[in-house]
């Protein structure tokens, strides 16, 4: 294979880079690189944002090699990027999905992740608002105990409801052969699905959302 760059964020930043070089190894890839990204963003300019990528990105097109990641949210989750990404002309390789995955797929993965999310967020709200039309009330009240008890009853509903809209997806994962809850976590973070409080999916996140449904 052609030479290889590996990228990766802070989060599980050991863990990446281990996945990472046990691919390059399986593959045969001579890995001529190591870039550590902890900058996020996304728009017209989120290439300037992101300069460790554009340095992987030069470094692979000079050695006309592919930029190696661990998993599809460390590369992008955002459609539009992804697209700028491509049209880079560098070869993307998700360790995850594995070394047959052309950038054209990886678009498409970035595409449906970032569709699932936006139909999770919007189940969510409607969830919400069905609460709140049922009478519970949301936000604090002036009697502290009683705006704590409340307060606890929005938390609940919000992580039930959550957990209901992100059910189905983990059905689905665990389908295709997933079977522990470390799989399953990583399975939804390389799909770009955030965790209920906005970061990445642990073993114990999806127990406790697998609880809840």
């Amino acid at each position: 294979m052609p030479p290889t760059l590996k990228t990766a964020s802070t989060c599980g930043i050991n863990a990446q880079r281990e996945a990472a070089l046990r691919f390059a190894a399986a593959e045969g890839c001579d890995v001529i690189g190591e870039f550590v990204e902890i900058e996020t963003g996304k728009g017209a300019n989120a290439l300037e944002r992101r300069p460790q990528l554009a340095a992987a990105l030069k470094l692979a097109k000079k050695a006309k090699g592919a930029v190696l990641v661990a998993q599809m949210d460390r590369l992008s989750r955002d459609v539009a990027f992804i697209s700028g990404l491509m049209a880079q002309r560098v070869p993307f390789i998700v360790a995850e999905l594995g070394a047959d995955v052309d950038p054209f797929m990886l678009h498409i993965y970035a595409a449906l992740a970032q569709k699932e999310r936006t139909m999770i967020s919007e189940r969510t709200k409607a969830a919400l608002a069905q609460k709140k039309a049922q009478g519970v009330l949301l936000g604090n009240r002036t009697n502290l105990p009683e705006a704590t008890a409340k307060s606890v009853a929005v938390r609940k509903a919000t992580a039930d409801a959550f957990a209901a809209n992100v059910l189905p997806v983990i059905r689905q994962i665990q389908a295709s052969g997933a079977t522990t809850l470390r799989a399953i976590a990583a399975a939804l973070n390389a799909r770009g699905i955030a965790s209920p409080r906005g970061g990445e999916w642990q073993a114990m996140t999806v127990s406790n959302a697998l609880a809840r449904a």
